[in-house]
């Protein structure tokens, strides 16, 4: 993409109150080119009353002008030009320091705008989308993409938007003053920087992305070790992660490195070549019969009008190098903020879709990708309201695929799924999760205090903390939780790492708990809990009410022993449903004819 079309997709996600803003910028930025102007334009009076004050006299318009402010002779002029320049060149640079405000406050505005949008839109995505994709991308984009929109992309623009009113105003009033030395200058300053733009732009490019795509690395590996410490620790893997961290973040650096050289490398030779110039028209001018003093004066305000144009042809180019070294990082951060939501799917109250009657599954098939094979085939399964199921089978049968398909997250690639006579469609999908409760294998804990991690998603003020309190007894850890210091406001460290597993286990069933679903899906759930506990917490689960729906993959069958039936999957099909005695005299019979 170039950087026009970067350009007009950044605006597009601008919201109307940042594009307002954006116009009361570039407001300011032409008032502060008048202010600037006015400055450079004080030089010339300034020196000419230095030099020579009573020329001054000598023009009509002044001389009513003096008259009023009762200024008889020439030395009077010289307080009064003095402190008109003071507060012109203080005028110019308080506008500088507010357009530099305002500038920066509207930059990091847009970025924290851009970082909620990212990470908001993300969390919309369909549950298909999040496992297809590295977490590592989306926490860069959120993070150091965004950062980088705004130091590489939108602070460069201003800078070029402003320094481009106050090239246009500066050159203005030196044209105003000598428009042959005038434009040999600005022609010359702005052929160093072209000439290093068109050298350096490969280089750019290839800096640009290498940026864009070792940023994501640097994230992966840093998620990658510290997420596995206890393995890390375990296999003494250390270097291998540290190595790792070196080939990504090296390389990132020293394309960041390269492009800052690249962005302030000309000003040196701008400076010099321009330190040159005005001596030689210093020679050039004295040796004319104008007069010394005609010679300093105009010197003195070119002198001043370079010196204001080379920080902003220098500010130019390096906006310009920012530019090109950001872009693939825009694009990137551009795709996260292009991801589409459907608001109205989430939208979607319980009360909009009715569950009196049962769920039914009709020739379900799933794949995870066009090409990829079927891991769900045919399937066909009705589960009344109130009933227990179980579902058992080897690895890959597609239980946890299924019972993602049943909850509403993934989207069956053949078939449909039915609420009572209302089929599960994005639009019935958020209505239908709201009335479920997951529980997996591997419980995900934040790093906050127990009562938080049960009444997971709520803000501590909005948490029923009596609720709570019953959630962890029928959970079967409430006499833990209560021997603690702290209780309920116990923290329980990042992903829960201060309880064992079969606490972190019992939290997360009291969590499902606490929400009081009508549904229940225990992924695996009581897997790292001992048999006695585990019975109690299926008791605790069997005792919430007939018409709780509770589906369960189990990896040992004794832990399905209440269920209603038990449904064996083979290879993406139903092998055979029954109750529990059924499926257990099946397997002796079995082992018995093997045996």
């Amino acid at each position: 993409m170039t950087i026009l079309q970067l350009t007009r997709g950044f605006w597009a996600h601008l919201t109307a109150r940042r594009k307002r803003q954006l116009g009361i910028l570039l407001i300011l930025m032409v008032l502060t080119s008048f202010a600037e102007v006015l400055s450079l334009g004080a030089v010339l009076p300034f020196l000419g009353v230095l030099t020579q004050p009573e020329r001054v006299f000598g023009y009509p318009v002044i001389q009513s002008a003096l008259g009023w402010l009762q200024i008889q002779e020439p030395q009077e002029l010289l307080l009064p030009i003095t402190l008109a320049f003071i507060m012109a060149a203080l005028l110019a640079g308080s506008m500088r320091l507010l357009l530099l405000y305002a500038q920066t406050r509207l930059s990091y505005a847009v970025g924290a705008d851009f970082s909620y949008q990212i990470y908001r839109r993300t969390l919309y995505q369909p549950y298909a989308v999040h496992v297809s994709r590295n977490s590592s991308e989306v926490i860069s984009g959120v993070t150091t993409k965004v950062s980088m929109v705004i130091n590489y992309f939108l602070t460069p623009v201003l800078t070029l938007l402003s320094s481009a009113v106050i090239l246009v105003a500066i050159l203005l009033a030196l044209l105003a003053v000598d428009p042959l030395m005038s434009l040999v200058a600005f022609a010359g300053f702005g052929a160093i920087y072209g000439v290093v733009i068109l050298i350096t732009r490969a280089r750019l490019v290839a800096c640009s992305q290498r940026i864009s795509a070792e940023s994501n690395q640097v994230v992966k590996v840093l998620q990658e070790g510290l997420g596995g410490i206890r393995d890390v620790l375990i296999d003494g893997t250390q270097e291998t992660y540290c190595q790792q961290y070196r080939q990504a973040d090296g390389p990132l650096r020293n394309a960041q490195a390269s492009s800052a050289i690249i962005g302030g490398a000309p000003r040196f030779a701008a400076e010099a070549l321009g330190m040159a110039f005005i001596a030689i028209l210093a020679y050039a001018m004295a040796r004319q019969d104008s007069g010394i003093t005609n010679t300093i004066t105009l010197l003195g305000a070119l002198a001043l009008g370079a010196q204001r144009l080379l920080p902003v042809l220098q500010q130019s180019y390096q906006a310009i190098v920012q530019l090109r070294s950001g872009q693939h990082s825009l694009r990137d951060a551009l795709s996260l903020l292009s991801q589409p939501i459907d608001l109205l799917a989430h939208e979607h109250q319980a009360t909009e879709l009715s569950f009196q009657r049962g769920i039914q599954l009709k020739n379900i098939g799933f794949r995870y990708a066009a090409q990829a094979p079927l891991v769900l085939n045919d399937l066909n399964l009705n589960i009344s309201r109130g009933s227990r199921i179980g579902f058992i089978g080897t690895t890959g049968s597609g239980k946890s695929t299924l019972l993602d398909i049943i909850m509403g997250l993934l989207v069956p690639t053949e078939g449909s799924i039915w609420i009572d006579d209302t089929p599960l469609t994005p639009e019935t999908q958020r209505a239908w999760q709201q009335r479920i409760a997951h529980v997996p294998q591997s419980i995900y804990l934040s790093d906050a205090c127990i009562s938080e991690n049960i009444a997971f998603g709520l803000l501590s003020e909005q948490i029923d903390y009596e609720r709570v309190r019953r959630a962890a007894g029928q959970a079967q850890i409430a006499d833990y939780i209560e021997s603690l210091a702290a209780g309920y406001d116990t923290h329980v460290g990042e992903r829960g790492i201060r309880l064992s597993g079969g606490q972190r286990q019992r939290i997360g069933i009291a969590r499902a708990l606490y929400k009081q679903a009508e549904v229940i899906i225990l992924d695996e759930a009581t897997s790292a809990l001992d048999n006695a506990t585990e019975r109690a917490v299926m008791d605790a689960i069997d005792r919430l009410g007939a018409e709780l729906t509770v589906l369960i993959i189990a990896h040992r069958l004794s832990t399905l022993q209440s269920c209603d039936l038990i449904v064996e999957l083979q290879q993406g099909r139903i092998a055979r449903i029954g109750t529990y005695a059924e499926i257990v005299s099946d397997r002796d019979t079995t082992v018995s004819k093997t045996g």
